[in-house]
């Protein structure tokens, strides 16, 4: 037991210091070379050089207690600075994925609203661009003419960057995943929300690692779009700070992109997979695919009923 505690330990250890200690330590060493340059001398190594030096020629760094105190300093402002970050992830995290947009404060829920009818007449147009061009290409097959796939593909394409469905959240990652629950109601009459929780506590190891994987992914994205939020204040001293917030923030949008992507498709499979062994437990005997009437059944069986009224 206690080595086992030892290695828990040094495990949270590790993460401790990767996820706030480093990241915030970078991030106060760019706050101080950015006070130090200035927008005058960006990028002057030798002015940076001579800064930092003045300032350990001072009395106070000197003293091994004033060193003590700068240690602890910077050591408490990197986990202070990294725990900003994390909390602004998070807040990310759920304008991101806009679960519950409808609920937000007015202003938010009025520009989420915008948003969603723009991104629909966007997702409509294109989708009838892609219907046009497959009920061309199945006329074309009719007559038995060969049809070149590639502008249906790419009408196809531009319909999915939109969104995968009709689009009901503000944001793609927000509709990718909102699109799991379209496809299970309209295939199999399966309510999403209803159905995970359970079929979640029932998952085997690897789906459920995989799954924990790519949401961990996901959101060490939307920390990183915190980072860049962080830095860009950072331009009023120092005007890289800007470009570094930009690459920050691009690189966070693509790899948010793909990680909601992976963790949407982990998520539909694995309902698609492991539902009957969820009916199974429940008492329903069926096998195979999952069907329209199980997802009914399943719903009436996972369903809360609502507490009946008082008697008179």
């Amino acid at each position: 037991m206690g080595g086992l505690l030892s290695e828990l330990g040094k495990k949270l250890a590790e993460r401790w210091v990767s996820l706030l200690v480093l990241p915030g330590a970078l991030y106060l060493a760019v706050a101080v070379a950015a006070r130090a340059l200035g927008h005058g001398h960006p990028f002057d190594p030798a002015r940076l050089a001579d800064r930092v030096a003045a300032w350990a020629g001072a009395p106070w760094a000197r003293d091994v207690g004033g060193q003590v105190v700068v240690l602890l300093a910077v050591l408490g402002g990197s986990v202070v600075v990294g725990l900003a970050a994390q909390a602004l992830g998070s807040l990310v995290e759920r304008l991101w994925l806009a679960a519950g947009w409808p609920t937000w404060p007015v202003p938010l829920r009025t520009l989420a609203r915008r948003r969603v009818a723009a991104r629909r007449r966007r997702w409509e147009a294109a989708a009838r661009r892609y219907r046009a061009h497959r009920e061309e290409a199945g006329r074309a097959r009719a007559l038995g003419r060969a049809v070149d796939p590639a502008e249906r593909w790419a009408a196809h394409a531009g319909m999915t960057r939109v969104s995968p469905e009709r689009p009901a959240r503000p944001t793609w990652c927000g509709d990718r995943v909102q699109a799991v629950a379209f496809r299970l109601e309209r295939h199999y009459g399966l309510d999403l929300a209803v159905v995970w929780p359970s079929l979640w506590l029932i998952l085997p190891d690897t789906p459920r690692a995989e799954i924990n994987t790519a949401r961990e992914t996901l959101a060490r994205a939307t920390a990183l779009f915190a980072w860049a939020l962080l830095y860009l204040p950072l331009a009023v001293f120092w005007w890289p700070a800007a470009l570094i917030s930009a690459v920050l923030a691009l690189t966070s949008r693509v790899r948010a992109r793909a990680a909601t992507e992976t963790y949407a498709l982990l998520l539909e499979s694995a309902v698609r997979l492991h539902t009957a062994d969820l009916a199974g437990r429940l008492g329903v005997d069926h096998s195979g695919p999952p069907t329209p009437e199980l997802g009914t059944e399943l719903k009436r069986l996972l369903v809360a009923n609502p507490s009946p009224p008082p008697a008179d």
